[in-house]
């Protein structure tokens, strides 16, 4: 890692603690560029604003779930081992904590800028990644859904119904015992609906 990359790592790393404490309207630049130990003039050549500041740690947020959620499908696995290691894909997020509570701070300052919201919500592409998993999947004859796309909503949010947003309000971070069984849950639930 270049010395720039490390510093612009050690600026979001700041920002995301700074953010978490004080919020979007209370974070300052000059607290970020201390905590980060660089000067301010260092965080300004890196991100001309808090805004961009902010977008970036947006884009580190989304480059984090679509990273997780880089798998391809795999023909070969039975439809019940495919959908668990989908489900797993976002499972994984949920048990760490380092992602949770960078999930937290931003989905705490989105909700209060919908143009935020917006721009945070087309640097997802975790619903397309699911949505395609379950066309190949009908395409193959092993699920039968007439809208992929509404059933990889039901699919994702029967997992974050119970393993990401009860504990991103909370505060805490599900096991991954628990998290196992929402996701075997999930799976099962989903097949009695869309399995041949």
């Amino acid at each position: 890692m270049s010395v720039s990359d490390q510093k612009r790592k050690q600026i979001i790393e700041a920002a995301v603690a700074e953010f978490q404490e004080k919020g979007y309207a209370g974070a300052s630049m000059d607290r970020i560029s201390e905590r980060a130990q660089v000067s301010k003039r260092t965080v300004y050549n890196h991100f001309e604003s808090k805004e961009a500041l902010f977008r970036a740690i947006n884009q580190y947020l989304a480059d984090q779930v679509n990273s997780a959620l880089d798998l391809p499908y795999d023909p070969d696995l039975p439809i019940r081992d495919a959908l668990l290691r989908l489900g797993w894909a976002e499972g994984e997020l949920m048990v760490n904590p380092c992602f949770m509570n960078l999930a937290r701070m931003v989905i705490g300052e989105n909700i209060r800028d919908p143009e935020m919201a917006a721009d945070m919500n087309e640097r997802m592409t975790k619903l397309c990644i699911f949505s395609e998993f379950i066309e190949r999947a009908v395409e193959e004859g092993k699920l039968k859904a007439d809208d992929p796309a509404v059933a990889a909503e039901q699919f994702l949010g029967l997992i974050k119904s119970r393993g990401f947003f009860p504990y991103i309000y909370s505060g805490g971070i599900p096991e991954r015992d628990e998290v196992k069984k929402i996701i075997e849950e999930s799976v099962d639930l989903f097949l009695a609906k869309y399995g041949m």
